[in-house]
């Protein structure tokens, strides 16, 4: 789908790691450059021209992922540096000032460091208990496993919709039903499904999502908090400065701006976020159902050629997600990841910053492979054919 408007392309890569960040198509810095070349002003509080067009740019492109998420309004958009920050944010904007010691506060041992870490914080500095779901055989979440982590001691729920390493899609609609009937908030991490399939935050009903542009084919350096409104007028600033105060005074007095612009203090992205409106027009001329049919496809392809090699251990053959991670036995992911590296195929190998992934799978690192809808079956055969090399180990070796 669409090979031609990537350029990187051209140089014939094979690129399979759009779970670390996707390729950018040629939109991209076509927009970002007509932003530099011919209106790079400041946004908010320009009384000129090219700067009100700016104004009008950025907050269209607040607009538009309104849109594309189906929020209610744009005063749920907030944008930020990553999905990481967005997180962050959440975490220790909302939930830091109101969880109390005993809360309970649920994840799984495969989500990213970013749906981790902050809370590991709170466990320290407020006495949270952090509960894991039991993942099944398949390294996945059930309904049923996620039921028996309820209590009457939870108060957030926080999981990637996608995650990262295994590509579990979970089944975030029932979830949210079952945790706000027992009073429990629902964060969700859609890093990993923001670009991959429709999401629409109205529908899956949660209180929190957070992204990034730049693994939705947009910019780096850009992020998005989605927040229920009146989520949102409860949520502190925790970074502070110009663009986020409508007055202060030398007694210490201040009155901070309306969401979404309490938070997002100092000059922003700009150029990254006008250009991400930009995206977002590309991915709804593509169709997210489409989108979504087509790397379903490539992955089942690329499944059933893996189980063709004997020496494929594969941790995710039946998640639902565009990514896969397997191991060559014996050899080391990274060693793996350099040598396919030489035949200009592009994995990633690790522990992709889930880190105690490794307590269910049993290993620590794997090779990863992530889908964009650029990809081919053509380029999955590709690799098919260096993977059944026979001399492979011998030659990493």
């Amino acid at each position: 789908m669409n090979r031609n408007d990537f350029e990187m392309l051209e140089s014939g890569i094979i690129y399979f790691d759009n779970g670390a960040t996707t390729l950018k198509p040629k939109i991209l810095s076509y927009a970002t450059n007509e932003y530099y070349n011919h209106y790079s002003a400041n946004a908010h509080r320009g009384d000129y021209d090219i700067s009100l067009k700016v104004d009008t740019m950025y907050e269209g492109t607040r607009k538009k992922v309104r849109d594309f998420i189906n929020a209610r309004s744009s005063k749920e958009i907030i944008f930020t540096n990553n999905c990481s920050d967005s997180l962050n944010k959440i975490i220790f904007g909302y939930y830091k000032n109101i969880l109390k010691k005993g809360d309970e506060v649920i994840i799984t041992k495969s989500e990213h460091a970013s749906n981790v870490l902050p809370w590991y914080e709170l466990k320290d500095e407020l006495g949270i208990v952090i509960k894991y779901i039991e993942l099944n055989d398949d390294n996945l979440v059930t309904i049923d496993n996620f039921k028996a982590c309820l209590s009457n001691k939870t108060k957030v729920v926080s999981l990637a919709q996608v995650t990262n390493v295994i590509g579990d899609k979970r089944d975030i609609k029932k979830i949210a039903i079952l945790s706000h009937a027992i009073g429990a908030d629902v964060i969700v991490d859609a890093a990993q499904s923001i670009a991959h399939t429709k999401v629409d935050v109205q529908d899956l009903d949660v209180d929190f999502m957070a992204f990034s542009a730049h693994k939705m084919y947009g910019p780096t350096g850009v992020g998005v908090i989605y927040g229920k409104e009146e989520k949102l007028n409860n949520m502190k600033p925790i970074i502070f400065g110009g663009g986020m105060n409508a007055t202060f005074s030398s007694d210490g007095v201040r009155v901070y701006s309306d969401i979404p612009h309490c938070f997002e203090a100092g000059t922003p992205n700009i150029a990254g976020v006008i250009a991400f409106g930009s995206i977002i027009d590309y991915l709804n001329n593509l169709g997210m159902e489409k989108i979504e049919e087509y790397e379903t496809s490539l992955k089942k392809y690329a499944v059933k050629r893996l189980k063709e090699i004997d020496n494929i251990i594969l941790y995710n053959g039946n998640s639902k997600g565009s990514i896969i991670a397997f191991n060559y036995k014996d050899v080391f992911a990274q060693d793996l990841a350099i040598y396919l590296n030489k035949y200009h195929i592009c994995v990633r190998a690790g522990n992709h910053c889930s880190k105690i992934l490794k307590e269910e799978i049993g290993v620590k690192n794997t090779v990863r492979i992530s889908f964009g809808f650029f990809n081919t079956k053509d380029e999955i055969d590709k690799l098919i054919e260096v993977l059944k090399n026979s001399n492979l180990k011998s030659e990493i070796i």
